[in-house]
């Protein structure tokens, strides 16, 4: 049995110095719950509960300080379906622990503990499993959510019970026969598992990742990844050849990086997955990009689109020719916007014509086709070929070199509607981005109509959506950043709590914070000039222009977002 470090940090200290030590309680606040022990005799424990003072996290982290133990946040570790197998749920709920991760090459487990000096429960559980515990701290509040979460119908209780019908035992697997192996129930169920998962939690990737001894699945929800499960490492070669064989990649192929896609159904949902093989040094990384085949296109409105912003967009997409960009890095949003601008055009009157890498979304009416640059289509030779097919709109996927660029302005020019996308930080960065690419100033003044930039943010949870009061400096950088535009309103900030509904992010859902520039004539007397980005925005301001971070923070006030999605994505 691993015997408890309950040394504590020094002899004569308390739990109670360790919250003062660091700042949670102060010191006026500590003897007097001290007193409170010596008079009362009721456990410092729930004198410091009792006391309201102190969250349930910082007392669970102060705990494992003081025994010299290692604390873990059971809602962002990842629970494998293995170790949850080894202990029944009646144990785990008796003695309050979860067991999060196991070595059986060590013999050992990792048991998450609301009393980590519960010896009854480690030796118990040491017995009955067979394996020495690991012991770490954690609040018991999210071992209680855990308990009922990962032990009822979840990812973790369904990919256990798949893992159970795959043998405990490590198999040999003869070539020949593993087509058989990977169209055995308990794989397909895993596979099929993780999908549902997937689009019940909203997630737009899937990351299956081999390391050493385990594989990792994390799913991107909102933008932001999240490790929601792990594997043993003997079921990851069958995990990859179910979704290589479903993806129409080659199984026997685990040198080189590949490319498939299927489709998948759950109830009357059904997705489009796009997969993604890399082979790594633990072995293939599979990513699956899932894309709603229902649901329709957002309108602006949806997107976050409004005010100035949305009107001088509007205007440069009713013109019946000139260039739209829109602008922002990878995952930022680019694509769902031009689509939803297609949508907003697409008519029976109108041929409209796309070049994108890959085709994500199809859109009734339009022409979309997907680059091959293997076979000698790509932007610039796809989009001389539309020229020939009697456009009124053109959207050219992105924009990436100074051939392209040259077509796109002479499509403008021409009388053709051209939309496009730049990978730049800011609108005002666009221009100076095409004239490095070789294109001339005098002819983007004249074929530029309007640029965009954006970003997506999280948005706030409305189930368990509260207020609360900002320190001073927050409200001083609104005011700063705001300006004439805040004029008298009240600055009101709200956050998600974190719920069941959200999966305790508080956060739910997404929108865009984003900056429209209108070429106006100063602005298009600037760009034949050669100015810089900066002189572009200052001017563009002038004209009315609102910021991208401005346009964020008005949605912050608005309760839509919280002031820190606005800086993760948009601080400068």
């Amino acid at each position: 049995m691993v015997r408890m470090a309950s040394a504590p940090v020094s002899s004569g200290q308390t739990v109670i110095d360790v919250l003062v030590s660091e700042g949670v309680l102060t010191r006026e606040q500590g003897e007097k719950i001290k007193l409170d022990y010596l008079s009362t005799g009721v456990s410092i424990d729930e004198l410091i509960r009792g006391s309201g003072l102190v969250k349930e996290e910082q007392l669970a982290r102060a705990r494992a300080k003081f025994y010299n133990l290692p604390f873990v946040d059971l809602l962002e570790k990842a629970v494998s379906p293995e170790a949850l197998n080894l202990l029944p749920k009646v144990v785990a709920e008796r003695y309050r622990v979860v067991p999060f991760d196991v070595d059986k090459s060590k013999g050992e487990m990792a048991l998450a503990m609301a009393d980590t000096l519960d010896m009854e429960a480690i030796e118990f559980i040491e017995r009955k499993t067979g394996l020495k515990v690991r012991a770490y701290s954690a609040v018991p509040g999210d071992i209680d959510l855990v308990i009922e979460e990962r032990y009822s119908q979840s990812l973790a209780a369904e990919v256990t019970a798949a893992l159970k019908e795959t043998g405990q035992e490590d198999r040999i697997v003869d070539i020949k026969k593993l087509g058989q192996i990977i169209r055995e129930a308990p794989i397909a169920k895993i596979v099929s598992t993780l999908l549902e998962f997937a689009m019940r939690s909203r997630a737009s990737d899937v990351h299956i990742e081999p390391q050493e001894g385990k594989t990792r699945v994390r799913y991107r929800i909102d933008g932001i990844l999240h490790e929601k499960l792990v594997l043993p490492r003997k079921v990851h070669d069958a995990l990859v050849s179910r979704i290589k064989i479903l993806s129409g990649m080659k199984i026997d192929e685990k040198r080189l990086p590949q490319d498939g896609r299927f489709n998948f159904k759950a109830g009357e949902e059904e997705v489009d997955l796009r997969v993604s093989s890399l082979p790594t040094t633990n072995g293939e990384k599979i990513v699956m990009r899932l894309l709603k085949k229902s649901g329709g296109v957002p309108t602006f409105q949806d997107l976050g689109l409004r005010g100035l912003a949305l009107k001088n967009l509007e205007e440069a997409i009713l013109r019946p020719h000139g260039i739209v960009l829109v602008c922002g890095p990878t995952g930022s949003g680019k694509t769902t916007t031009l689509y939803s601008v297609l949508s907003k055009i697409n008519t029976t009157r109108v041929n409209i014509v796309t070049l994108e890498d890959p085709v994500e979304y199809a859109i009734p009416g339009v022409n979309q086709v997907q680059i091959n640059p293997q076979a000698g289509l790509t932007f610039a030779s796809g989009l001389r070929s539309f020229l020939r097919q009697d456009p009124n709109v053109i959207l050219v996927g992105e924009i990436r070199d100074s051939e392209t660029s040259d077509l796109a302005v002479q499509a403008a020019l021409t009388g053709h509607l051209v939309f496009s996308t730049l990978h730049t930080n800011n609108a005002s960065g666009a221009v100076p981005r095409l004239v490095d690419m070789g294109a001339e100033p005098f002819l983007l003044a004249s074929s530029i109509t309007s640029i965009a930039s954006q970003r997506i943010v999280r948005k706030i949870c409305a189930e368990c959506k509260k207020e609360y009061s900002p320190a001073m400096e927050v409200i001083s950088d609104i005011e700063v950043v705001l300006g004439k535009i805040l004029k008298d309103k009240m600055v009101k900030l709200f956050k998600g709590e974190g719920c069941s509904a959200c999966g305790d992010s508080g956060y739910s859902g997404r929108i865009g914070i984003f900056e429209v520039i209108k070429i106006s004539e100063k602005v298009a007397k600037l760009i034949l000039e050669r100015s810089p980005a900066g002189e572009i925005e200052k001017q563009a301001t002038e004209d009315g222009m609102v910021t991208m971070k401005q346009d964020g923070y008005m949605k912050v006030l608005e309760g839509v977002t919280t002031i820190e999605e606005v800086l993760r994505v948009a601080q400068d």
